[in-house]
């Protein structure tokens, strides 16, 4: 092993989370079986971010610093056999953004060691990484409390001489959830043509943006919910809940290299229309209770039906409008349904000490520290979570799963549209009777 037998970076009271601004302690242990001569012992604490075009590639091509700091810990000197330490201690700026890592870059936190020995000897090195935290209080989202809702009408042909045309609505209750709350998703389907539609599909979805020498994008399907088929001429109802797994949250504030998204699409496979309903994934959750009467609003809103093409030609050629009846959809399969329940129900989890839910109750064996919680891969693209207690966590089933629109793509690496370009796209394909 030669002279140098132990060398390591240890963290106060063996802390791997901290926030913004929090001081970071610690000391660096030396342990030599003989003498070593040295010019300088150093320690430093380093925030960046860095890209790359190839997936799990640490050559980046796009790099950025949120800060840099060094300590000289001793100048000059030797280092007599035995076991040595050194304390150091950093502040860590407020703007220091939250941790991440993904297949295309990472928000990396470390602190390295040296010891920086005379000319023609090799140098020692060490790194801890630690992991920062700056909670996303959705309340500070304005009307982020608010259900979010959108429609659209489809047009479509079938045997070849009718047309119909399909109304889908979608809404959540909120706008913004944290990990482990439940989104009530309700959809409405008014199947106004002589044709039963396919299944009606709900989705979860992450799309994580790269900034490398272009924009690379990463989408994937976190959690799925599938419901049965709208028979022709009927008025579908569809309610369902899709639970929040352990995901990063939706903003890296100070970094501006990679930027998380979260969206609700509600589709159906035949004719092929879809809704997008963007949220957020926080981490302190949304007060329900209104702050003022102009603020409140019911849980549950009636759907918004958006104005719609010409009705089918049967009724537009005299003859009187088809009777529409009132359905429930019922849910055909649920991605998340066992493995996520497995994965969350049997123990309290957090993104930082502290925030767990009582409700849940451990053996006194299984409770770990709060202040030292267990270290866990979460679902998607991220670093960690942090859980409370023994956790072996599950990752999503599902495979990379892209909106229909890119299902041909060998990798997005183009921007998926806007929502006011899918909105204008879809007013475009009304026109043309599409």
């Amino acid at each position: 092993m030669g002279k140098v037998q132990l060398f390591e970076i240890r963290l106060g009271g063996s802390r791997v989370l901290y926030g913004p601004g929090e001081p970071l302690v610690g000391t660096v242990t030396v342990r030599l079986a003989a003498a070593l001569p040295y010019r300088v012992i150093k320690v430093s604490c380093i925030g960046s971010c860095g890209v790359s075009n190839k997936i799990n590639d640490t050559s980046w091509t796009v790099e950025e610093q949120y800060f840099n700091s060094t300590l000289s810990l001793a100048d000059k000197g030797t280092l007599m056999a035995g076991e040595h330490s050194f304390s150091f201690q950093f502040l860590l700026p407020a703007s220091a953004p939250t941790s991440f890592e993904g297949p295309f870059g990472k928000v990396l936190h470390q602190v390295k060691a040296v010891i920086e020995t005379p000319r023609f000897s090799k140098d020692h090195k060490c790194s801890k990484v630690f992991y920062v935290l700056c909670p996303l209080n959705l309340n500070d989202i304005p009307e982020i409390e608010q259900p979010n809702t959108t429609a659209i009408t489809k047009k479509f042909s079938y045997k070849l001489v009718k047309t119909g045309n399909v109304v889908l609505t979608a809404m959540t209750d909120l706008k913004g959830y944290v990990v482990g709350q439940v989104i009530q998703l309700q959809t409405t389907i008014e199947n106004k043509s002589g044709r039963d539609t396919g299944t009606v599909v709900a989705s979860l979805i992450q799309k994580v943006a790269y900034k490398s020498k272009r924009w690379i994008y990463d989408l994937r399907t976190i959690a799925e919910v599938e419901g049965s088929a709208v028979k022709a001429w009927k008025h579908a109802e569809w309610k369902e809940q899709i639970l929040v797994p352990a995901l990063p949250q939706s903003i890296l504030q100070g970094c501006s290299l990679i930027h998380i998204d979260y969206y609700i699409q509600v589709s159906l496979k035949s004719p092929e229309v879809s809704v997008a309903l963007p949220i957020y994934v926080g981490n302190i959750p949304v007060n329900r209770i209104p702050l003022s009467p102009a603020r409140s609003a019911p849980h549950i809103m009636s759907p918004v039906v958006p104005s719609a093409p010409p009705e089918d030609e049967e009724a537009m050629g005299g003859f009187p409008p088809h009777p529409m009846d009132n359905i429930s959809i019922p849910t055909k399969s649920h991605s998340q349904q066992q493995q996520q329940q497995q994965q969350l129900s049997p123990l309290p989890f957090s993104y930082a000490p502290g925030l767990s839910f009582p409700e849940v109750q451990l053996d006194s064996e299984q409770v770990g520290s709060p202040n030292h919680p267990t270290l866990c891969l979460s679902t998607g693209a991220t670093v960690p979570y942090y859980a409370e207690g023994t956790v072996v966590p599950v990752p999503t089933a599902g495979t990379l799963i892209l909106p229909p629109e890119y299902s041909t793509w060998g990798y997005p690496y183009e921007a998926p549209p806007s929502y006011e370009q899918s909105c204008s796209s879809a007013a475009s394909s009304v026109s043309n009777g599409n």
